[in-house]
């Protein structure tokens, strides 16, 4: 009963989070300003801005007119909210730093979308970038796209400067193949873990190089997050093995309000054993009632498909499961040992399985009280 009430308890103060966001931007798109040239916005008057969209995506502007840009930001004292695209320009670190600077400015930021992908930022250019946003002690929602080439030091920098942020609480980083190895992954989950206030993170970490080693700090910032209710994780392409899965599987198994867990795991040289250890750390989630996981491509075999139904089992609130388990070497006997585990989620009541290029030969249904929607996917080799 105490933990229906915990349960409800969380999925309101989610929804208070969520109605107050959109509340939030709803009152701001009166007063927005849309920019997509850069001389009309130099030329605008800065006091008057709350609420900006900046998009100057491959406008070529090059690191001299970063620094104007940037400048001009700096002015725009009264400035709440900001969208800034400046994608596949010629941007490097100094432009980089003269932009997280001239934002640091901005004392009033709350809300703040920054695109930088597909420019030229390293480790110099991140740090500056930090340095700044660390000023924006406000802030409370930050998106960040920075595919660049940003190795351990750049992106240990970058979450040290958001740590200073005590405010944030929802928080997404894209860092799709740079180049942090496993150094900067252990730096960007020590700093995660002094965010304590993070409600909503999305992280796409995918093709970095991170290993076994960088996800366990990684796993570990994490479960200190107590307070996290959405995750949404991309880990796709490094080559964790069995005790990277191990480590993340128990540190997210402390995250205990996570409600919603949305988790890329895409040929990443998993075995049975990995897929066990994963299972049963997700299984200490007491709250979670939304998972996607991804498994493709792995070599999870028999006994690690009924090790992880056997875990995810143990998510008794669990009421919506999307699995993708295509090509892990699995045959009917672990397809049968994972529903066998899966029937445990009493709660379960849509369930989404893709096990596609399998060794199987038929696929029995599930037996499972208040499942109301059911999708297999699968195929014989």
């Amino acid at each position: 009963m105490q933990s229906k009430v915990n349960q409800l308890l969380i999925q309101l103060q989610l929804q208070q989070i969520t109605i107050q966001y959109f509340s939030k931007k709803k009152q701001m798109i009166q007063n927005k300003k849309y920019f997509n040239n850069l001389e009309e916005f130099l030329n605008s008057g800065f006091q008057e801005h709350q609420v900006l969209n900046i998009d100057l995506k491959e406008c070529d502007i090059g690191d001299k007119d970063a620094s104007s840009l940037g400048s001009a930001i700096g002015n725009c004292t009264n400035l709440i909210d900001l969208t800034l695209g400046l994608y596949y320009n010629r941007i490097r670190d100094k432009g980089a730093q003269s932009l997280g600077l001239c934002i640091g400015k901005c004392t009033n930021l709350s809300n703040l979308v920054l695109g930088l992908s597909k420019n030229y930022i390293g480790d110099e250019g991140a740090s500056g970038l930090s340095s700044g946003l660390g000023k924006c002690t406000n802030l409370s929602n930050f998106i960040l796209g920075i595919r660049n080439e940003i190795g351990a030091i750049g992106v240990s920098s970058l979450v040290s400067g958001l740590g200073k942020c005590s405010n944030l609480s929802n928080l997404t980083i894209d860092l799709y193949r740079n180049q942090i190895g496993a150094i900067g992954a252990s730096n960007l989950g020590s700093g995660l873990g002094e965010c304590t206030n993070l409600q909503i993170l999305t992280l796409n970490l995918s093709n970095n190089k991170i290993g076994a080693s960088g996800v366990l700090s990684l796993g570990s910032g994490l479960g200190k997050c107590t307070n996290l209710l959405n995750l949404q994780l991309d880990l796709r392409t490094n080559k964790i093995g069995n005790q990277g899965a191990s480590d993340l599987g128990f540190g997210l198994g402390k995250c205990i309000n996570l409600l919603n867990l949305k988790l890329c795991l895409v040929r990443n040289q998993i075995g049975p054993l990995g897929a066990s250890r994963l299972g049963f750390g997700l299984g200490k989630s007491p709250n979670l009632q939304n998972l996607a996981l991804n498994l493709y491509k792995n070599q999870i075999r028999d006994e690690g498909a009924s090790d992880l139904g056997s875990g995810l089992g143990r998510c008794t609130s669990l009421s919506n499961l999307t699995l993708d388990i295509t090509e892990t070497k699995i045959c009917d006997k672990g397809a049968s040992g994972l529903v066998y585990g899966l029937r445990k989620c009493a709660n379960l009541s849509n369930l989404s399985l893709n096990i596609q290029r399998n060794y199987l030969e038929r696929v029995k249904c599930l037996k499972l009280k208040k499942l109301v929607t059911i999708n297999i996917k699968y195929q014989w080799w």
